[in-house]
């Protein structure tokens, strides 16, 4: 729901940008980096990056002092996952009055992780509870450690973010456009700051939307609304790490996408505005990311991880390239990814998928199974309606 990240991983199992639910996960950099660039971050390694190396219990000891406490990742990284978990193991031994918030679930499905840290649910029926496959759609495998985790200490998990319908609403309308009260209790964001806008920009521009040069794309409407998007994510994570640690005094963890977090734009900017300034940002630095991102700004301090899945044994997963939002009748397109198998297949935004291998899909999370049974070097006929005529699409996934 995360830069030198350039790009936007957009997956068939997460319906990302802004109409799904996940925020945006922002890529790490594909260029190898520069041969000293190992020497800022050591492997395994605590820094800070306006001072240089620290202990890590020295650093993890004044990081659970504070009210709120930010880990990023970007989603789809196993090694992170593991960072994470380290990490929150580390700051419970220092403060087991612990909270964690996490900005894969959506604030309905809380019943069901309070049935999953008092031990009442199998993980399969927490996952089918938590709707894991439409509201998040990312390997369950990767956050199941933290879950367990949290099971087995009793720490409590707070869902952290807001409905899709919201979300696509706003990527939509815009968020002045949308009542108050069908905010889902939101309050109005802390303006996106000037580096943040452009920041968002440069990624807008880089997938594909209209609009040119960072000036041009900041003044186009359907931009200020996919920033609109992006703060009210920011802010829903704010509101609820804030009343997470107001509630009882805890400290609160949240388990958020890197882009949320870096640069201290977004969540850090909006808990700022809530009056929690007592909030520490720790980042992931995978082993392929440049020096030059490592400055003051960026996070409180980082830690050495190695550039997985890059340097794992790769895993194939079917994508289609797509984010999607749901609609009556069918599913909605809202953006293609380049060089994807949506964009080879013709998909368009506004596309409508009415069906998938003769199923009809009128729920994104059905549309995710169907993608996920796909084999390597299979074909996927799709049923679309474009501008009212609906046409036969065939998405060929590659082979191994």
């Amino acid at each position: 729901m995360v830069p030198v990240r350039g790009s936007i991983a957009v997956a068939a199992t997460a319906a990302t940008l802004l109409a799904g639910f996940a925020p945006m996960t922002w890529a790490q950099a594909a260029e190898p980096p520069p041969a000293s660039s190992a020497t800022c971050v050591p492997q395994a390694g605590w820094v800070e990056p306006s001072k240089g190396t620290v202990p890590g219990p020295q650093l993890l000891q004044r990081a659970a002092g504070s009210a709120v406490v930010m880990l990023g990742e970007r989603h789809d990284s196993a090694e992170q996952h593991r960072w994470q978990l380290q990490t929150l193991a580390g700051l419970h031994a220092y403060r087991p009055d612990l909270v964690i918030g996490m900005e894969m679930f959506p604030r309905r499905v809380q019943p069901a992780l309070d049935r999953w840290i008092a031990g009442e649910t199998t993980e399969r029926q927490f996952l089918e509870e938590t709707d894991w496959r439409t509201v998040w759609g990312y390997d369950s495998q990767l956050y199941m450690p933290i879950l367990h985790f949290a099971r087995m200490n009793r720490i409590p998990v707070t869902a952290l973010n807001v409905e899709r319908a919201l979300t696509s609403r706003v990527g939509k309308e815009g968020w002045t456009q949308v009542p108050a009260d069908q905010r889902e209790g939101i309050g109005d964001p802390a303006a996106a700051s000037e580096a943040y806008t452009d920041f968002l920009a440069d990624i807008y521009a880089a997938h594909g939307r209209p609009g040119g040069a960072t000036a041009e794309v900041k003044e186009d409407p359907a931009f200020q609304r996919f920033r609109d998007v992006q703060v009210l994510w920011d802010r829903a994570f704010a509101e609820g790490l804030a009343a997470a640690h107001r509630k009882a005094g805890s400290l609160a963890v949240g388990i958020i996408g890197g882009g949320h977090l870096e640069n201290r734009h977004g969540v850090p900017h909006q808990l700022n505005a809530l009056g929690l300034q007592d909030n520490v940002v720790l980042l992931p630095w995978a082993a392929n990311r440049p020096c030059a991102d490592l400055t003051p700004a960026l996070a409180d301090a980082v830690f050495g991880v190695s550039a997985d899945p890059e340097t794992e044994e790769p895993s194939w997963r079917p994508r289609l390239g797509v984010s999607l939002a749901p609609q009556e009748g069918g599913i909605r397109i809202e953006s293609v990814a380049n060089d994807s198998v949506a964009s080879a297949a013709g998909l368009q935004t506004g596309d409508i998928i009415l069906a998938a291998a003769g199923t009809p899909t009128s729920e994104v999370g059905k549309l995710v199974e169907i993608v996920s049974r796909q084999a390597p070097g299979t074909w996927l006929p799709l049923s679309v309606r474009r501008e009212g005529a609906t046409r036969e699409v065939v998405a060929k996934f590659p082979g191994l």
